[in-house]
């Protein structure tokens, strides 16, 4: 592109919380003019005619009506990561803007650590861990006992990418896979011997690990909850690597602190951060981490290389890799 004028993208900001990241600045600044929100907010009038792309990183910067009235020339929002709950498609549609996200680059690493949720709560690695360099330890009990993987029944809610990944994985511990998507899919239910259930109710009163990797959509919002927790064995553990907002987490805290199931491995709550005072951090029976599904150096890298892609496409008028589409 020597010689022309780099297309300008604006972003968050670079570094910080929730910035983009220092160490993808170069490969960005080679291919795009990146304008932070201080700068475009200080200059509206002269850069908001400028800006073609938005790179969404960590859902930021945040996108609405007031702002896409100021982007007259904006053609595409790339968006980290699989979900779109935080975009309203139909918004940016009225105003001819694309969308593209990156499910397929986050999968992998989503369902490794859907698996290794699954198996530390299972095998309560936490407690063990904390036992163990406990001051107060002066014995290891013998009947401290886990719960097996190997040969247990497995429930997949959202046979999609990350599902279907999540299910290459069980296969090989070969446990007894279910799963319950809205359309049947029966090649990927072939290669890893899956069990499709129509109903979600036959999942739930089967399976010894449920296991959400649903988008979030109005469809599956808090479709998790009391009652669906008193269909679980109550031998059973979620694992959620999907959205907070999937499970109602007031009915999952009643549900672990009156043993209707018996643990909780959780990548993802709402809010996140939870509260520092939330019933569901001083629960034993319960893990959670700092929704890193797909936080590893690779690919986080794989992301923003697929991101440039899908903006230059879009500005090019090139087919868009992984387009969202209404």
């Amino acid at each position: 592109m020597e010689g022309q004028e780099l297309p300008c993208v604006l972003i968050d900001c670079i570094g910080g919380k929730h910035g983009v990241y220092e160490d993808h600045v170069e490969f960005l600044k080679e291919r795009f003019c990146l304008i932070t929100m201080k700068e475009y907010l200080e200059n509206k009038n002269f850069l908001g005619k400028k800006i073609r792309a938005i790179y969404m990183w960590y859902h930021k910067p945040v996108i609405n009506e007031e702002l896409l009235q100021s982007l007259p020339n904006l053609k595409i929002v790339a968006s980290s990561g699989a979900g779109i709950d935080h975009l309203d498609l139909n918004l940016l549609s009225s105003y001819g803007v694309k969308v593209s996200n990156t499910p397929f680059i986050v999968s992998t690493d989503t369902a490794d650590l859907g698996m290794a949720l699954m198996l530390a709560s299972s095998r309560r690695l936490v407690e063990g861990h904390q036992m163990a360099i406990s001051p107060d330890t002066e014995y290891f009990p013998a009947n401290w006992l886990g719960a097996e993987v190997s040969g247990a029944t497995l429930g997949i809610i959202g046979m999609g990418t990350i599902g279907y990944k999540v299910a290459e994985r069980a296969k090989a511990f070969e446990m007894k896979i279910l799963y319950h998507n809205r359309k049947q899919r029966n090649k990927e239910e072939r290669a890893v011997g899956a069990t499709y259930c129509k109903k979600i109710d036959d999942l739930l009163q089967q399976a010894d690990f449920v296991m959400l990797a649903v988008n979030l959509t109005p469809q599956t919002h808090k479709m998790i909850g009391k009652r669906e927790l008193q269909l679980m064995k109550p031998t059973a553990i979620l694992i959620n690597i999907s959205r907070g907002l999937v499970v109602d987490q007031d009915a999952l805290v009643e549900a672990l602190q009156n043993k209707v199931i018996k643990a909780a491995a959780l990548d993802v709550t709402y809010p996140e951060p939870l509260p520092r005072d939330h019933p569901l951090l001083k629960l034993k029976n319960v893990i959670i981490t700092p929704h890193i599904g797909s936080a590893t150096v690779k690919t986080r890298h794989l992301m923003k290389e697929n991101m440039t892609e899908s903006i230059q496409a879009g500005l090019a008028g090139l087919p868009i890799p992984n387009e969202v589409l209404l």
